[in-house]
C-alpha cells in the first residue's frame, strides 16, 4: 500500500512538473514574441518613413539600370540608411542579359548606394544560373559582392558549393574563396 501511495505521488510530482514546465516555456516563448514586437515598434517610432509595397526604378540615359520591389521600406533619414523587407532587385546589363537578387532583410545605404541582403539570398540570371546563400554585401564604390557564408550555384551542367564569394563586377572576375566541391551533370546542355 505504501508503495503505491508512493507511486501515485511521483506520478503527480511527475505530471505537476511537466505542467510547470510546460508553463514556462510558454511564458518565456511569449516574452520572447512579446521583445521582438517591442523592437519592431521602437524601429518604426524610430524611422521617418514607412512604405508598403514599393517598386524604384533607375533609368540611366534613357536605359532601364535596375528595378527594386519590397514588401515594405522604413527609411532612417538621419542615418541614410532604408531597412527592406522581402526585397528583389533586377539588375539590367548594358548587353542585355539580367540579374534578379531576392532576400528576406536588406538594407540600402543611401549615400553610398550599396546594400546588404540576409536571409535567404537567392541569384537568378538570365543565363540560367542560380545562386544560394544566406547573406551578401554589395560595395557600389568598388563594384564587388561578397559573402562569408557558403554559397551554392546551380547550372545546366554542374552543381557547385563553397564557403565565401567575391565578384568583381569590373574586372569580371567571380571567385569561390575555399572548400570548394563541384559535381558535373550528366545530360547537361553543350
Amino acid at each position: 500500500m505504501r508503495r503505491v501511495k508512493i507511486a501515485i505521488l511521483a506520478v503527480i510530482l511527475l505530471i505537476g512538473g511537466a505542467v510547470t514546465v510546460s508553463l514556462w516555456m510558454n511564458l518565456r516563448e511569449r516574452k520572447v514574441v512579446e521583445r521582438e514586437k517591442e523592437a519592431q515598434e521602437i524601429v518604426r517610432k524610430d524611422a521617418n518613413m514607412h512604405l508598403d509595397k514599393i517598386h524604384l526604378v533607375e533609368d540611366k540615359h534613357g536605359r532601364r539600370t535596375w528595378e527594386l520591389e519590397a514588401k515594405s521600406v522604413e527609411q532612417y533619414g538621419q542615418k541614410n540608411v532604408m531597412m527592406l523587407e522581402n526585397v528583389k532587385v533586377t539588375y539590367y546589363t548594358e548587353d542585355g542579359k539580367t540579374f534578379v537578387v531576392s532576400g528576406n532583410k536588406g538594407k540600402f545605404y543611401q549615400d553610398s548606394k550599396s546594400m546588404e541582403l540576409v536571409g535567404d539570398v537567392v541569384l537568378l540570371t538570365s543565363d540560367g544560373y542560380r545562386l544560394k546563400t544566406e547573406s551578401v554585401t554589395y560595395d557600389h564604390a568598388q563594384k564587388k559582392v561578397t559573402t562569408p557564408d557558403p554559397v551554392e550555384i546551380e547550372g545546366d551542367q554542374f552543381h557547385l558549393e563553397g564557403r565565401g564569394m567575391l565578384v568583381d563586377m569590373e574586372a569580371k572576375v567571380f571567385r569561390i574563396l575555399s572548400q570548394v566541391k563541384t559535381r558535373w551533370k550528366k545530360g547537361g546542355k553543350g
